[in-house]
């Protein structure tokens, strides 16, 4: 037997006696899309079937808030540094990382699997047959889509599931405050606490050797004289306290190089404000930890006072406050203030003004 399909003119889309579906599937005819099957998951609803799922459909939206919510406590509450005098937060401390990333792998995995069984299971089969077409829609067809979106959402059965679609907003919720988390939970803590600098403090600090200045060794703690530097030339040196040169200061390792004597006066003459006082003679320090992205910026070129990083190319110029002239760095490097002890050692006299190390900050 041949259906008949009534022709644009003879279809009356403000016909009362038509249902929703009927509007979506003379909206789809209209489109080039045949609907060759359609069948409801569940003809007759409130099955035990239907009630089944959705049980389960509740208990994985739930389980997403819940992961959701421990992701966002762990990541403000969760001791994230390690603390020598405390002993719960040194305990706790080597699970942060674990912790996020298995909570928040479960809010996604679990929001993941909750549609993927929503789709699966409660929404309608359907198979459809589409042609391309071209031109513009007249007023009728944009009711029927509108009908075919409002239809959308009949098929989901949020009005008649509301329980579904309550799990889904608690679990959807508590996911969304994810994203805020990562961007406002960082705010939460001031990163100085009775004006000392608790997030960037490198082994340079003079309270890391009882107060006092912290000189310039070679890995093998050996302190560092002017002499030991020929002009033009530059060595890489470490804080010299216990473990200075190991990664629990990965942080600290700086370059001291040894400019010639124009170079010098060039290097005084383009200081800025936050690094007066640091430069020593001829002598000038600078983190070793490219800005860009922590690599070892160790390639120093003696004739154009250009420090090189080798992984993505950037150059900073020694005799401008170290700044970034090529590639994709764009913070000067950290300088350190640096002079000569009565022994005649070199000494840093402070930490580094400024983080060191890339655009994200990180302690060890």
């Amino acid at each position: 037997m041949t259906t008949h399909h009534p022709s644009d003119d003879e279809f009356d889309a403000s016909d009362a006696s038509l249902t929703r579906f009927d509007l979506v599937r003379e909206g789809a005819r209209r489109d080039g899309v045949e609907i060759v099957h359609y069948a409801p998951r569940f003809p007759v609803p409130g099955t035990r079937a239907e009630r089944r799922i959705e049980r389960v459909l509740a208990f994985l939206f739930l389980l997403t808030g819940l992961a959701s919510t421990a992701f966002v406590v762990a990541y403000i509450a969760w001791p994230w540094k390690y603390g020598e005098g405390d002993a719960t937060y040194r305990d706790l401390y080597p699970y942060y990382t674990p912790v996020l990333g298995a909570t928040l792998g479960l809010a996604l995995l679990t929001l993941g699997l909750g549609i993927v069984v929503w789709s699966k299971k409660l929404l309608p089969e359907e198979v459809s047959i589409q042609e391309r077409h071209d031109g513009p829609s007249d007023s009728t067809e944009q009711v029927l889509t509108a009908a075919t979106i409002l239809n959308m959402g009949d098929e989901l059965g949020l009005k008649r599931r509301r329980f579904v679609g309550m799990a889904f907003l608690a679990g959807a919720a508590p996911l969304g405050a994810v994203a805020g988390a990562l961007l406002v939970g960082s705010l939460i803590k001031a990163p100085t606490q009775d004006g000392e600098n608790v997030f960037f403090n490198t082994g340079w600090d003079p309270k890391h050797n009882d107060g006092k200045p912290v000189r310039l060794t070679h890995e093998d703690g050996t302190p560092i004289r002017p002499a030991d530097v020929s002009v033009g030339g530059q060595i890489t040196v470490f804080p010299g306290i216990p473990h200075g040169a190991t990664n629990k200061w990965a942080d600290s390792p700086t370059l001291l190089i040894h400019l010639r004597e124009t170079d010098a006066e060039a290097t005084l003459k383009n200081v800025k404000e936050i690094n007066k006082g640091s430069q020593w003679q001829n002598f000038v320090a600078y983190s070793k930890i490219c800005t860009h992205a922590g690599c070892p910026a160790s390639l120093y070129e003696q004739q154009t006072n250009r420090l090189l990083c080798p992984c993505h190319q950037s150059q900073f110029q020694i005799t401008d406050n170290a700044r970034p002239i090529f590639g994709p760095a764009s913070r000067a490097l950290p300088q350190l203030p640096i002079t000569v002890d009565d022994e005649g050692y070199f000494i840093a006299t402070q930490d580094y003004k400024i983080p060191v190390g890339p655009a994200f900050w990180e302690r060890p």
